[in-house]
């Protein structure tokens, strides 16, 4: 363990974030990271549990708690408090093949369900990991080490996402021949244009990439499988195919009005924001401009606090974020007691930088959109939402979201951000390569595996199991490579955790 009075001793510390009002200047990253004499005295507060429930991973009450890597907390946390870094990126980088990712983006399951919580703030373990990653390639721990064999057998990845970044490297790794296949202009898929730059700076993934290929991963960017190049081609050139191209399906919004100029799905207007910054710096005019305009966000998920922190710094007029939930309470309830994931209310940078810009929190709870409505030239001007309150059905007993009459309320919006979440794998996709389905249009195996109805094609992540977390992503990325990798020789030695 760090120190086992360390919790005792030491207060938690995090870093410090750039005010609101400066950091929305531009699109970057913005902690101020502790110096690494104070962060290692943060790895001293690490208590080293009986059940270190922060590494567990399991489901409970249908909400994941724990690291779902499995990443071995304890041990490094010890190791960061003892200042044996490089020992503490071979056993960070053991379970996690990308802790420069999941040390921006992970929501931190590890420390929701520290025990430090029971009396007092959790060990900053996503902090922690931070350090050790960034201090990795600092002193050059996390340099490129290509596989000392190959074993002849070669692997497509469909896919560069964090899913299918980790079979690739999982399988490299192993010796095999891995050709990534990315149908955008840059590798990382929604690492790269689904997550604005200001959660993660984009040479961070360029910097990844780079040591993976110099590890003897082969990255094909602009080819869209199954328009550009056939499936048969792929499966005739390749001993093994992974499919990892996400669940890129997403929900719609029916309501009077929705052919209306000025309503976009909020991928495609984070895509379009980042790529025409990496391009041009916004010279080339070719992202959605919210300067000076009234945007309303619909859906309250990360994808939506996103949203609300681009369209800021783009000089929106105004931001109005849509939930159809209630507010969470902003303590835990008695019945959602820890180790549980804690349902209550998160104020993420961009809601704290619109109370910061406009005075008062975006998101307006319990409500939907009725209708949006159009001026005379089709353009959107504003819309119209509704209450809407929980009614038990009395014929199934389920409770059930129902409108409120008279709670009509018009908001002025010449931009509307649909950020309702996913619905499924691509069909042209799945199509191509005639795998079967389940009711979700995820694409269908046997429970707990990864290997399609089709001979020799595995699929992974979100377009396996539907939309869910990078962590989760990473791995199930391990996993669906152990699989390939006994597949191809018989058994496998491939470390999931």
């Amino acid at each position: 363990m760090g120190k086992p009075t360390g919790f005792l001793e030491y207060e938690r510390k995090v870093s410090k974030d750039v005010p609101p009002k400066q950091r929305i200047r531009n699109f970057n990253e913005f902690h101020e990271h502790l110096p690494m004499e104070e962060q290692q005295l943060q790895g001293a507060r690490c208590m080293d549990c009986g059940v270190p429930f922060c590494q567990s991973g399991m489901t409970l009450c249908g909400m994941t708690s724990g690291c779902p890597l499995h990443n071995l907390v304890p041990e490094w946390n010890d190791l960061v408090y003892t200042g044996n870094w490089q020992q503490a990126y071979n056993r960070l980088h053991k379970t996690n093949n990308f802790p420069e990712f999941t040390s921006r983006v992970c929501p931190a399951l590890c420390e929701a369900a520290c025990t430090c919580n029971l009396t007092g703030a959790p060990v900053s373990t996503k902090e922690n990991e931070y350090a050790i990653i960034e201090n990795a390639y600092a002193q050059g721990y996390a340099a490129p080490k290509p596989p000392r064999v190959r074993t002849g057998k070669s692997v497509a990845v469909v896919g560069s996402g964090p899913s299918g970044l980790a079979v690739a490297d999982q399988l490299n790794r192993r010796g095999h021949t891995v050709t990534v296949f990315e149908r955008s202009d840059r590798v990382g898929g929604l690492l790269m244009y689904g997550i604005p730059n200001m959660k993660l700076e984009k040479h961070i993934i360029d910097r990844k990439i780079k040591v993976m290929e110099e590890e003897g991963v082969t990255f094909v960017t602009g080819v869209d499988i199954g328009r550009d190049k056939k499936a048969s081609q792929l499966l005739k050139e390749y001993d093994r195919v992974v499919l990892a191209c996400g669940s890129s399906n997403p929900r719609d919004i029916s309501a009077p009005g929705r052919d209306a100029k000025g309503i976009y799905f909020a991928v495609d207007f984070l895509t379009r924001n980042t790529k025409s910054l990496l391009d041009s710096g916004f010279a080339d005019k070719k992202y959605v401009d919210t300067n000076g305009k009234d945007v309303v966000i619909i859906g309250g998920g990360d994808t939506g606090n996103d949203c609300v922190g681009t369209a800021i710094r783009h000089g929106a007029k105004s931001v109005t974020q849509i939930e159809m939930m209630p507010k969470a309470p902003d303590t835990r309830a008695e019945n959602n007691p820890w180790p549980e994931w804690p349902k209550v209310c998160k104020t993420d940078y961009g809601q704290e930088e619109a109370i910061a810009v406009y005075g008062h929190d975006p998101r307006i709870y319990e409500s939907t959109v009725q209708e949006f409505i159009k001026d005379k030239n089709g353009e959107l001007k504003s819309v119209k939402i509704v209450r809407l309150a929980w009614e038990k059905d009395e014929t199934t007993g389920r409770m059930n979201m129902k409108p409120v009459e008279g709670s009509e309320q018009e908001i002025p919006a010449q931009i509307v951000l649909i950020a309702a979440g996913f619905l499924g794998s691509q069909k042209y996709v799945t199509d191509a390569f005639k795998v079967e389905l389940d009711q979700r249009t995820n694409v269908k195996t046997e429970a707990g595996r990864f290997k399609t109805s089709v001979d020799n094609v595995f699929v992974t992540g979100d377009m396996h199991t539907g939309q869910s977390l990078v962590v989760k992503a990473i791995r199930q990325g391990r996993e669906c490579a152990r699989e390939v990798d006994e597949s191809l020789m018989g058994y496998t030695n491939l470390y999931i955790q």
